[in-house]
């Protein structure tokens, strides 16, 4: 027991205790600065019928349901490409996993000014192949801004996909592939047998991470659209911030934020269920 005490200490005064103050402030009326009072579950019953938490939060599923299999993909094929020691595949490695070194809010901030019509490179590059012209307002569209968006998170987070499902093939045996060859499989038969079976924990942890990170999106939109036009673009994290820091309502936007934890929690419960292996389902 002594062993443990100093973790559960560390676990209570940084995780149960900053929790529970936390489901405290959503029953006030909290204005962050002066008194307030306990009034129970009002806050939780105002967000039902808030439109724009509602909208925030519809807005942030769409946002995961766009970004959530791009950035699988793009992982999982780099993934593919540089997982064997042949020439080159150290470069791409590093090149892959370097967006999300950098990080988002500097890469917001490059694309903000790449952005820019008359004077960013992105109106200039794909107005050469006829998808853009010089005019082009990225940010201030609804579409374009979400495209946009959508596109930068997926260049940041592949990497990092890359780099879970990489370790997991790594560690499958060779002999595995190697037999599959005496026997004449292809390529894709390999793929879809051998190694998405055996990388199932690799991707349920890289999906559960690119879902969590989606749901709690700020950076992006922030920098580059603040939630604009109007608040089309504001998932749920900035209405969190813009009810808290910018009207004062730390009451109701805490309670915004445990239903946040409660939604990411139950969707996180569901990916570990379907995902689950053989072997974990078998015991049960």
């Amino acid at each position: 027991m002594l062993l443990v005490a100093p973790s559960l200490a560390m676990v209570a005064v940084f995780v149960l205790f900053p929790l529970g103050f936390a489901v405290y402030i959503s029953l006030t009326n909290w204005p962050l600065i002066g008194p307030y009072h306990f009034i129970g579950g009002q806050n939780y019953s105002a967000l039902a019928g808030d439109p724009e938490f509602i909208h925030s939060v519809l807005f942030t599923l769409l946002y995961t349901a766009i970004v959530t299999g791009p950035i699988f993909a793009g992982g999982y094929g780099m993934a593919v490409l540089v997982r064997s020691n042949r020439f080159g595949s150290t470069f791409f490695r590093t090149a892959f996993f370097l967006p999300f070194i950098i990080g988002l809010a500097t890469e917001s901030f490059m694309a903000l000014l790449e952005l820019q019509p008359d004077s960013g490179a992105a109106d200039y590059l794909l107005g050469k192949v006829g998808l853009a012209h010089a005019t082009t307002a990225w940010t201030v569209n609804y579409g374009l801004a979400l495209t946009a968006i959508c596109v930068i998170v997926t260049w940041f987070a592949a990497g990092l996909t890359m780099m879970l499902l990489m370790a997991g093939m790594q560690g499958i045996p060779i002999e595995l592939y190697e037999a599959a060859d005496s026997d004449g499989a292809t390529w894709w038969q390999k793929e879809t047998r051998i190694t998405l079976p055996l990388l199932r924990r690799n991707i349920a942890l890289s999906l559960i991470i690119s879902v969590i990170g989606s749901f709690l999106a700020f950076n992006q939109f922030y920098i580059l659209t603040e939630g604009g036009p109007g608040t089309s673009t504001q998932p749920v994290v900035m209405w969190i911030y813009e009810e808290a820091f910018v009207q004062y309502h730390l009451g109701y936007a805490t309670a915004g934020a445990i239903a946040l934890v409660i939604v990411i929690a139950i969707i996180t419960a569901a990916q570990l269920y379907l995902l689950r292996d053989d072997t974990s389902a078998a015991r049960r």
